[in-house]
């Protein structure tokens, strides 16, 4: 069974392998979604849309359910930090990363958010994992790299190609330290739906004032795709993956709910190869083994809970 369970009966709207597997699914389809949003409209601009209507649809939500969001200034430096990690420099980064790497360069980077997890985890809250966890993050990170191993090694090594790289690691780190605030905020008991839509909205912001510093313009995309993956980024990618994903992150820990970083590029695999006519090989099938071997071993309960 995924996961350890309190032997405490309660009842939990949501189990923890549900919210694993929205936050995988949906955030493995936002690979696609996300080539639509680069174009015409400038990356910063496309994330302050983004999080700013994000926002609006949370507050609003926590209006229509009763939910309070007034809080003391303690909370919103919590929330602020959390918008700044998570929701402003984290995209910027990896959007930018994507204009220099492909996408598989992109998520062999990005799986690197794991072992960072880890290792943060033991930084700012003293998480100590077992052999499990560090066998398990090995093979998938490993599984990711044979993966996308032979569309690697057609790249031929650029500047271009070691600065989007950077780009892409400088963003997981943004997005491990933006977990371990997010951790801290539920710690001091703050509610991931709320905390979401003032992080939200402050991330948006900050990102508007990088935007407005850089000589953006504000325009708009009035095409389908643009529209249509603006709004699926919005609604499915941030309102409904983050508020399970960080749900998920304050029950068993980030050092588990991280190997979701790993998931994420093998779902956009099995997308492409139902939708794109990604031929199956031995490198993939490797890679999906050595990913799901190390899945088991993280986020399944051994002899030892970690």
């Amino acid at each position: 069974m995924l996961f350890h369970r309190s032997h405490t009966l309660r009842v939990s709207p949501l189990s923890n392998t549900f919210l694993y597997l929205i936050a995988v699914l949906i955030w493995g389809s936002t690979w696609l979604a996300i080539e639509f949003q680069l174009g015409v409209v400038a990356p910063e601009v496309s994330i302050v849309y983004r999080y700013l209507a994000a926002s609006a649809i949370l507050f609003i939500w926590c209006k229509v359910k009763g939910l309070n969001t007034k809080f003391n200034l303690k909370s919103h430096q919590w929330f602020a930090l959390m918008g700044l990690l998570m929701f402003c420099l984290n995209y910027i980064l990896a959007y930018h990363a994507q204009m220099y790497i492909t996408s598989a360069l992109s998520a062999i980077a990005f799986s690197s958010m794991l072992w960072m997890n880890i290792i943060n985890s033991r930084l700012f809250f003293g998480a100590r994992v077992g052999a499990r966890i560090y066998l398990g993050a090995t093979l998938g990170v490993a599984g990711i790299i044979v993966l996308f191993g032979p569309q690697v090694g057609e790249i031929s090594l650029s500047d271009g190609v070691f600065f989007g790289s950077l780009l892409a690691i400088m963003g997981a780190l943004m997005a491990s330290f933006g977990n371990m605030v997010s951790q801290g905020a539920q710690k001091a008991k703050l509610p991931v739906v709320q905390s979401n839509a003032w992080s939200m909205l402050y991330g948006g912001l900050m990102t508007l004032v990088v935007a407005v510093f850089q000589g953006h313009e504000f325009t708009f995309d009035p095409s389908v795709a643009y529209l249509a993956s603006l709004a699926y980024l919005t609604v499915f990618g941030s309102v409904i993956a983050f508020g399970a994903y960080l749900t998920l992150l304050g029950r068993i820990g980030a050092y588990k709910a991280g190997y979701a970083s790993v998931m994420f590029p093998v779902v956009a695999l099995v997308l492409s190869m139902l939708f794109e006519g990604l031929a199956l090989d031995t490198y993939i099938l490797a890679g999906f083994s050595l990913v799901l071997a190390g899945n088991l071993l993280v986020l399944t309960r051994g002899r030892k809970t970690y």
